[in-house]
């Protein structure tokens, strides 16, 4: 079809075709020529875009945050390139890698020569003063019972702010052992509600605000301290009695040593790992075999009129309440928030450290032991 109108050439509307020229080419700004015509001009198939090239601020241009991101983890000691924890997630913390070396080997998180130094002169101490004269170990018991009351009550005050009566705590725990000794449970008894009303009314004197928190803390400091650490007292009263507390503290010693040895060798199921991450059922294991074989020797040797299976029973006994007992303070210091009860022993922590398998395993041996052969 025709189109009637003239043309823009055609001399009658008095204009002459123009032939197109090409804008000039870019100079100085390369943005300009990413910038070009307008798409769907002649000139837009005549342009191409520039490659955008990286710049010294950022790996992938500036205002991406990947150049401030490295340079917050230089400035906090994080590897570049290492994934930063999330927010409100649990740091790590120094000491987080304190089981492992390189090649992620285990390795002991404490000191070993200052732990097997301090382990050593504290049995040397023990076996001397068990087997010279009996009131010596006595004294060595109050000494370990009064250090321990301190040591639990200032953590109690600097954590919680619970402030236990020191003085009643010592002067009825001391006591508890000896009447122990003198007079068996019933004394040990007699001396632990003395003790008690001693708590309550020396507290008296005090704002009555937290009174209740204060003695109830008290109260159970007397009962896991001294009160059991009596039931060694008791053993020790009996004819064979360094010969019992000496089986008694082998068992215990083995049943750690031996779940320590296998957990750290075998380990790989957790006992329970909201309360002891470290401790694994094999590890239990572990103390449970020990336990009962040492026991078997110990008893069938050591204890007048011991029979071995009767040291099967108590190694297996032993192995429980010990592990229990070890895991009975971990609760205690997760709840207090920190790590040892004191810093008395290097290598070990504080005396209540070294107590916490050795208290709840006392009554269980002096029981089992009574049951058997007799209270001596």
């Amino acid at each position: 079809m025709n189109d009637p109108s003239p043309g823009p050439s055609s001399p009658q509307n008095g204009l002459a075709r123009t032939p197109w020229t090409p804008p000039p080419p870019p100079t100085g700004d390369l943005t300009s020529a990413t910038a070009g015509p307008e798409r769907g001009s002649p000139a837009a198939s005549q342009t191409r875009r520039m490659p955008i090239v990286p710049g010294p601020e950022s790996s992938y241009g500036p205002g991406n945050g990947a150049q401030e991101a490295h340079g917050a983890q230089e400035a906090q000691g994080t590897p570049v390139g290492s994934q930063a924890p999330a927010p409100g997630a649990p740091s790590a913390g120094p000491g987080a890698d304190a089981g492992r070396s390189e090649g992620g080997r285990k390795r002991a998180g404490r000191d070993l020569r200052a732990a097997i130094g301090v382990g050593v002169s504290l049995g040397v101490v023990i076996l001397v003063s068990l087997f010279v004269y009996k009131p010596v170990f006595l004294g060595v018991i109050a000494l370990a019972v009064a250090v321990g009351l301190w040591e639990l009550t200032r953590r109690l005050q600097e954590c919680r702010d619970i402030r236990t009566p020191l003085v009643p705590l010592v002067a009825g725990g001391v006591s508890m052992v000896v009447a122990g000794y003198a007079w068996g449970a019933s004394g040990a008894g007699a001396v632990m509600a003395v003790t008690v009303l001693a708590v309550l009314v020396w507290r008296m004197a005090y704002a009555p605000l937290t009174y209740l928190r204060d003695v109830s803390a008290a109260v159970f400091a007397a009962f896991y301290v001294p009160f059991l650490a009596t039931f060694v007292a008791m053993m020790l009263s009996a004819d064979d009695g360094a010969l019992r507390v000496l089986t008694f503290l082998l068992l215990t010693v083995v049943s750690d040593t031996g779940a320590y040895a296998v957990g750290w060798k075998f380990g790989k199921r957790k006992l329970a790992p909201r309360i002891s991450p470290g401790k694994t059922r094999e590890g239990l294991m572990g103390a449970v075999v020990s336990t009962m074989l040492v026991g078997a020797i110990c008893t069938q040797f050591l204890i007048d009129q011991g029979v071995w299976w009767q040291g099967l029973l108590l190694g297996l006994a032993v192995a429980l309440s010990a592990t229990l007992g070890d895991l009975g303070e971990s609760m205690i210091k997760r709840d207090l928030g920190i790590k040892d009860m004191g810093t008395l022993l290097p290598g070990h922590g504080g005396i209540m450290d070294r107590l916490d398998s050795l208290l709840p395993t006392a009554p269980v041996v002096w029981l089992i032991l009574a049951l058997c052969v007799g209270q001596g």
